[in-house]
């Protein structure tokens, strides 16, 4: 083994194994350092993942770094909230103030109103009215599946802890499915990009249609990139015994 490669085999992290309705999955989350707005994402995973992939690997790649390298963050001082923001994001139940807050995700005035120029105000109208009907029914979910999975990404902040982005919103990623597939032709390896937090899964780009969204949100469940500052945007996902 060379140098170099002992050097970047420190980064490399492994998660619990996970169980999916396609069998067992070893999980190995890449530390990469912090990484700045519109690096290459291509260059990127040539030196943190490239190294340790093996043949049937599929590469998982948080969506917040493929917005970022795409240059998809707004300080939040120029973020300037509508009406429809203001009255919207009351509505977000984020638990504050109890033990089971993890975040104020779109509770807050300016993330919702990245939210609503993301979806369009006719749908986020739409998603606001329907959520309103169904919750009283414990129906829930609804406003996010009705804005769409790419208003559902839009995050402020990026981050709790990492500077400076602590104090940027991030808006969708462009074309994620064509991000993957361009990973794919320079490596060889079916790429998953998606969206994890302590809410849910939400996968949003991939190389191979044929990769179910359900095989993706098992395979994230438990969120082994993290959402902090732990700063492991990418998951090489390797079959048990392959």
């Amino acid at each position: 083994m060379d140098d170099k490669k002992s050097e970047t085999e420190k980064i490399l992290e492994a998660k619990p194994e996970i169980k999916t309705g396609d069998g067992a999955y070893l999980r190995f989350a890449v530390k990469t350092g912090l990484i700045r707005e519109n690096e290459d994402l291509t260059q990127l995973l040539d030196k943190h993942v490239k190294p340790f992939l093996k043949e049937g690997d599929l590469i998982f790649i948080s969506e917040k770094i493929v917005a970022l390298s795409q240059g998809r963050i707004i300080p939040i001082g120029d973020i300037k909230p509508s009406w429809l923001a203001n009255f919207l994001a009351k509505k977000v139940n984020n638990n504050y103030g109890t033990t089971q807050f993890k975040g104020f995700g779109h509770g807050t005035p300016a993330a919702m109103q990245l939210l609503i120029e993301q979806a369009g105000y006719p749908r986020a109208i739409l998603a606001a009215a329907a959520a309103a009907v169904t919750r009283p029914f414990g129906i829930k979910g609804v406003f996010y599946t009705i804005a769409g999975k790419s208003a559902k990404s839009v995050d402020c902040p990026m981050s709790f802890t990492i500077q400076p982005y602590n104090r940027y919103g991030k808006l969708a990623s462009i074309d994620p499915d064509g991000v993957a597939r361009k990973i794919k032709e320079k490596l060889g390896h079916d790429v998953v990009i998606a969206e994890a937090n302590y809410r849910g899964v939400s996968p949003l780009g991939k190389s191979n249609p044929g990769i179910s969204d359900k095989f993706i949100m098992e395979v994230l469940s438990d969120n082994p990139m993290g959402q902090a500052d732990e700063l492991t945007p990418f998951c090489i996902v390797r079959k048990k015994g392959s």
